[in-house]
């Protein structure tokens, strides 16, 4: 009798215990989807293509002509007349500090431009390029800068940092690029079409470093800035951009 008592008692813990860790199952899935959407949702889309919405002119309003809207991409073509000193470069609405963007880029033939972060705006600066570190938009076949060393060349963190390799396509083609800052880690990157070309500090002594070895030297506030916004350069050329996206880190 006792040993049917016992064999009963088992037999009722074992049931009991597989109900609990069922319950502890299913209480754990709404989690686990939900963490799985919010990966999902990380990512922010800066440029949709169908608006400008979150972005503007550098120290100015609504973004308008010479910036138009053509096929999923923005398009920047230079106005034959402009005023002496007018530029019409462009800015997000929003600041940004540590994250990883996304975007494609197409450069005319012989053309220039440049993609910005850290990028103040006020009435002391003039263009987003006296804040802004720049990652380098060329056509390296035909446009001159690319002969003033690898450190002007697309890829390249503007005269600081070369590419380790020639990963940019030909103008006229889209190449996609990831750029990384982290203040947190002290650590930048840039990717060009899936190849890792360029590695960085973004601040700090080795930071400074760069800065002085470059044309910024004496710039007065050129890197200062750890939070801001995106930019996108207005270098007298046509380039468009698509497929913008941040993910802040």
């Amino acid at each position: 009798m006792k040993r049917l008592l016992l064999l009963a008692s088992l037999i009722l813990f074992f049931a009991c215990k597989e109900k609990s860790k069922e319950k502890t199952e299913v209480a754990k899935k709404p989690e686990s989807e939900m963490e799985a959407s919010n990966q999902q949702t990380e990512w922010i889309t800066l440029f949709d293509g169908t608006s400008f919405a979150g972005w503007h002119l550098y120290n100015s309003g609504e973004v308008d002509e010479p910036w138009t809207l053509e096929d999923g991409a923005m398009v920047f073509y230079p106005p034959e007349n402009r005023a002496e000193g007018e530029s019409f470069n462009l800015v997000t609405d929003k600041d940004f500090t540590n994250f990883v963007l996304t975007l494609e880029w197409k450069i005319a033939k012989g053309g220039n431009s440049g993609i910005f972060w850290g990028v103040f705006e006020g009435t002391e600066y003039s263009q987003p390029y006296l804040t802004g570190p720049e990652i380098q938009v060329l056509d390296d076949k035909a446009h001159p800068d690319a002969k003033n060393g690898t450190t002007h060349q697309a890829g390249a963190l503007y005269d600081m940092v070369a590419p380790s390799e020639n990963a940019v396509k030909p103008a006229g083609e889209w190449n996609a690029v990831e750029l990384m800052v982290n203040h947190e880690t002290n650590t930048g990157h840039v990717i060009l079409n899936g190849k890792k070309i360029v590695e960085f500090p973004v601040h700090g002594s080795e930071w400074d470093k760069m800065v002085a070895n470059s044309k910024f030297a004496d710039w007065e506030g050129f890197g200062a800035y750890q939070t801001g916004k995106i930019g996108l350069q207005d270098h007298y050329d046509i380039v468009a951009f698509r497929n913008i996206k941040i993910k802040e880190l």
